[in-house]
């Protein structure tokens, strides 16, 4: 019997070669019909033998492209039209928009064997891709996904590449970005103010003239997909320090670009896990165990075991690599915290100081999007920073949610949609802390809720009122205000992405967060679920003196914690473990007794700082999270001992009495115990910590499931060793897996915890 369906595709179904896969699906399946994508997803009307179309529904959830990722799939019956042939039809615009964007992604192999073929007429082109590869997100103006609604309209396909891109049989079948030497984009070499670099406009060899650059020492800012990097040779020392002094980064690692997994197995430790990770079509910087004696710059990653390695991931990197060489720093092109820039012009002014030398191309970047990051957590992907690769895609909330925008937090910013059921996380903004990243910022929103056609009608935003991010919520005209507690948010933005609908144990570890008794907290465990939380215990409350000076010093953390443990004997320990002088001593003794700019709070984060800070690890941060990271760096894999902490009732709540495990810190040093053992014996006491707490709440309220969340469990020693240790009795533990557990997670809580809690007027009040 012959059957007419029509198909409602949802999910990302455009710009990944979904209308090529479906037209030879229905050829094989002897389908009529036509598909066209809309601004909704895709439609399909299929028409065949009642069978054929089940093999083909069947076939369109089970066999798509390894890009797309169908969210559902609507059957309307139609009435036959006994009409012949599968058309693919032009796009069609309407009101509601749910098609969900593809990322930018990899080079494939065949892509890779069409550069490097000399008969190949694509060899050598910089720009080559197919429906499996190649930009996506960052040249998209505007939904549905077609070439005129790119930046790839500026280039009018030749005749060669309209025949590719018409020809059902060709992997470049409407492949958006398709191009070729002779009607695509071209890339140059141009001179940086008074570099004594010539200018080799458009010319075929200036990637190898480029790469001759770097091979001499030279600083090269290289257009990508995304925005520019600035490069040098990671081997000269001199090279990286003069990176660093232009850049204006002291210390902060710098992530490599290496030639290819033999390169990297070269420089660092790689599990399978870990190299299927780095080969990933998602190409992210992968944190790795450094190996001894590799050449590397010491400034790369001064104070760290590890390296953050990319592999090449455009036909322009890997045709770079062809002569320079093989270790490349790769930093995003920008001054240190500033966004990365990603217009020619912009990088001519912005960089101009910085690079001598710039490897430019005509196709415009619509939308900046920076390298992603990832740690190996158990075998598994962590996200650090979820950027290109990863973002836009989306996030199922399990419930279908309004409109909202949710605005983020003020460090490591992001923003999310909610478009349907779908949460769209932003890519990485940065730090909210200049006029600049605030402009990239209201510029990245405006492009989102553009491509969506969205007027959000909720803005949540965290509770602090001084966050840039809360003050533009706050501005939104129209939109409800939702204020979500930072650690809420936290715990929320796990329990999303793991299908959680709690209430769970949420243990909320990081440096800042506004509390709702106007404390800053830090060091939390939860009772949550997406609509509620109650503070069921947090690390017992010190001062900060000087507020965000602590964090620049840790030594003023570690300063309040030897005063809260040691009262009297605490001027002379600092004196010793931390370098005071009496007459600065004294006024911070002051400061701290009159509460003077001196907030009190439980942050675990600055518990790690001021650890740090006795050992004398790191005394001064240069950037977020420094003393942390060397901490976890230093700690000895084979201390098995801990320090001692208690737990006492608040006000219907625990708290965590830290002052046993500093005593205990101070005596293992005056006793002069290494810093590497004295670190893992914290790191120890901290998982001692979740688990003793974790398993109190759970005998009083019978929980069994943890979420783990909080820019502290980007640290691997402690995550790995909390999941162990809870697993081993016998809880249920959740972690990060697809936005980052740091603050750049913190908008997809907002706005799960914003589309969970319901409106006054639904409940009657």
């Amino acid at each position: 019997m012959r059957v007419r369906n029509r198909l409602r595709v949802t999910g990302i179904v455009q710009g990944v070669g979904f209308r090529p896969f479906v037209y030879q699906l229905a050829s094989r399946c002897r389908l009529s019909g036509w598909i066209s994508n809309t601004s909704e997803g895709v439609v399909i009307e299929a028409e065949g033998e009642e069978e054929a179309l089940q093999v083909f529904l069947r076939a369109l959830r089970e066999d798509a492209p390894r890009l797309a990722r169908v969210a559902d799939v609507e059957v309307e019956l139609r009435e036959p039209e006994g009409t012949d042939g599968f058309v693919i039809r032009e796009s069609a615009a309407q009101d509601r928009r749910l098609a969900l964007i593809p990322a930018d992604v990899a080079m494939c192999d065949p892509c890779s064997s069409d550069v490097s073929d000399p008969s190949n007429r694509r060899f050598g082109y910089p720009f080559t891709n197919c429906t499996d590869c190649g930009p996506r997100f960052t040249i998209i103006r505007d939904i549905p996904y077609d070439r005129p609604k790119t930046t790839m309209a500026a280039f009018e396909m030749c005749s060669e590449c309209e025949r590719e891109y018409h020809d059902p049989a060709d992997r470049r079948f409407h492949a958006q970005p398709n191009a070729c030497p002779a009607c695509g984009p071209k890339v140059w070499l141009e001179g940086g103010r008074g570099s004594g670099v010539g200018g080799q406009r458009d010319k075929a060899d200036a990637t190898s003239a480029a790469a001759n650059l770097l091979a001499e020492g030279r600083i090269v800012a290289i257009k990508g997909l995304g925005g520019f990097h600035l490069a040098c040779d990671a081997r000269n020392a001199e090279a990286v320090r003069e990176l660093r002094r232009r850049k204006g980064r002291s210390r902060k690692p710098l992530a490599l670009m290496v030639r290819d997994i033999e390169e990297a197995r070269r420089l660092c430790r790689i599990s399978p896990e870990e190299e299927t990770i780095l080969l990933s079509y998602e190409r992210p910087i992968v944190l790795l165990e450094a190996r001894e004696r590799t050449g590397i710059a010491p400034d790369v990653a001064p104070g760290n075991r590890h390296l953050g390695l990319m592999l090449p991931y455009t036909p322009l990197h890997y045709l770079l690599f062809q002569t320079s060489p093989p270790a490349l720093v790769m930093t995003s092109g920008n001054l240190s915290e500033e966004p990365i820039s990603h217009r020619n012009e912009e990088a001519r002014t912005r960089l101009a100081h910085i690079a001598d030398a710039f490897l430019m191309h005509d196709r415009e970047i619509h939308v900046a999007c920076d390298d992603s990051v990832v740690r190996p957590v158990l075998g598994e992907p962590m996200p650090i920073r979820r950027a290109r690769g990863f973002v836009p895609g989306p996030i199922d909330l399990g419930i279908e949610a309004p409109p909202i925008l949710a605005c983020g937090a003020e460090q490591k910013n992001t923003f999310c949609l909610t478009v349907g059921r779908w949460a769209v996380p932003s890519q990485h903004i940065g730090d909210l802390d200049s006029a600049e990243t605030l402009d990239y910022y209201s510029r990245a929103i405006d492009h989102l809720t553009r491509l969506f056609g969205i007027n959000p009608a909720i803005a949540a935003h965290d509770m602090h009122p001084d966050y840039l991010a809360t003050r533009y919520a706050l501005s939104l005209e129209g939109a409800r205000k939702v204020g979500v507690q930072h650690h809420h948010a936290h715990v929320a933005s796990c329990m999303v992405e793991n299908s959680l609908a709690g209430p769970v144990i949420g243990v909320a570890f990081d440096g800042t967060g506004y509390g709702t008794d106007g404390a800053i907290w830090g060091g939390e465990f939860l009772v949550a679920d997406l609509a509620s939380f109650e503070r069921a215990a947090h690390l017992r409350y010190v001062p900060m003196p000087g507020g965000a000076a602590a964090i620049e010093r840790p030594t003023r953390m570690a300063l309040a914690h030897l005063l809260d443990a040691f009262e009297d004997e605490a001027d002379d320990l600092a004196q010793k473990l931390l370098g005071f002088s009496k007459a600065e001593l004294a006024v911070l003794v002051r400061q701290i007794e009159r509460r003077i700019n001196s907030p009190m709070t439980s942050s675990m984060g600055r518990l790690f700082d001021s650890v740090s800070a006795l050992l004398g690890i790191c005394q001064e941060t240069t950037f977020e999270g420094e003393p942390a990271i060397e901490l976890e760096m230093r700690a000895d894999p084979a201390e098995t001992a801990s320090c001692g902490f208690e737990v006492t009732e608040g006000h219907g709540y625990s708290i965590i009495d830290t002052r046993p495990l500093i005593r205990g810190l101070v005596g293992d040093i005056l006793a002069r115990l290494p810093a590497s053992a004295a670190s893992a014996r914290f790191h120890n006491t901290v998982v001692e910590i979740v688990a003793d707490v974790c398993r109190r709440i759970r005998e009083e309220r019978g929980l069994g499931d943890v979420v783990l969340t909080g820019g502290c469990f980007q640290n691997v020693r402690l995550i790995e060793s909390a999941v162990q240790r809870l697993e081993g009795l016998g809880f249920a533990v959740y972690r990060h897996r697809v936005v980052p557990p740091n603050d750049a997670g913190i908008s997809l809580g907002q706005a799960a915890v914003a589309a969970a809690i319901p409106r006054r007027e639904d409940l009657g009040h």
